[in-house]
């Protein structure tokens, strides 16, 4: 699976980078597909943003992709599992509705007919991020930083480990896969990544699954004389929900196949 995200953004057009508080915000009519309970969260921040959801589609109302509620939406947000992700994106471009999603575990079987459904000629629109959390952006642009100075110093090897709630059932996480194939990029010693290796040339991922945990992403450089730790550490789906929304105010004005960076100078 080595260099997939690369490949599926390196189409990516290049936009304008805003940060959040130059995001204009402009009442949408948003459509919510996934009403587990992130997409709770997302209803509950939109609404305080002054949006209208026009529509909320779960697995026991799929007719209502039909509805003409639904059609009538600037956006769906859309947060299911890797075997309905695809599918939902299909039925919302039927209807012309640009899709925000944080589904992973699709990109590997799909990822190259969507980037082709998103294309100028295809004229379809989705946002994808793996973690829409601001703070997993931020970590992220850390991550290539530090991959980038840590290429200097082959003393040191890295390693990866993620930790979700027992309901997730994709490992390692879509963040996880971003963040290491950054980290592969960047390290000339390092040629992929892999679960269960011990190849010195492979960065290990390690996944955990735990409670209720809401997602910790820890990247160790360690060597004979000491260890560098970066970690993020999620609190809540809070923060992944508000990304999720500004992703949404986002992708109202803007088309193609969008993601963090495009949203994000970092």
């Amino acid at each position: 699976m080595y260099g997939f995200c690369t490949f599926f953004f390196s189409y990516l057009p290049k936009k304008q980078y805003l940060c959040t508080q130059f995001l204009i915000r402009i009442k949408m009519k948003i459509a919510l597909i996934g009403y587990g309970k992130m997409g709770k969260m997302i209803e509950e921040i939109a609404l305080s943003r002054g949006h209208e959801i026009v529509s909320i589609i779960d697995i026991n109302n799929q007719e209502d992709f039909e509805s003409e509620a639904f059609a009538s939406a600037d956006v769906a947000i859309e947060f299911t599992s890797p075997t309905a992700a695809y599918g939902n994106y299909l039925k919302a471009f039927a209807k012309n509705v640009k899709v925000v999603s944080g589904s992973t575990g699709w990109m590997k079987e799909h990822g190259e007919d969507v980037r082709r459904m998103c294309s100028a000629e295809g004229g379809k629109t989705l946002f994808w991020a793996s973690n829409f959390s601001i703070g997993v952006a931020i970590f992220s642009a850390v991550n290539r930083y530090l991959a980038k100075i840590m290429n200097q110093f082959p003393q040191y090897d890295v390693e990866l480990e993620e930790t979700h709630h027992v309901h997730k059932l994709d490992h390692p996480s879509g963040t996880a896969i971003t963040l290491g194939e950054e980290i592969v990029a960047e390290l000339n010693r390092k040629n992929g990544w892999a679960e269960d290796t011990t190849d010195p040339t492979l960065l290990r991922i390690d996944h955990i699954r735990r409670g209720e945990v809401p997602g910790i992403h820890i990247i160790r450089y360690d060597s004979d004389a000491d260890c560098i730790t970066i970690t993020h550490d999620a609190h809540s789906r809070k923060g992944f929900a508000l990304g999720a929304v500004l992703a949404a105010e986002y992708t109202k004005e803007h088309c193609g196949l969008l993601t963090i960076s495009d949203m994000f100078n970092f």
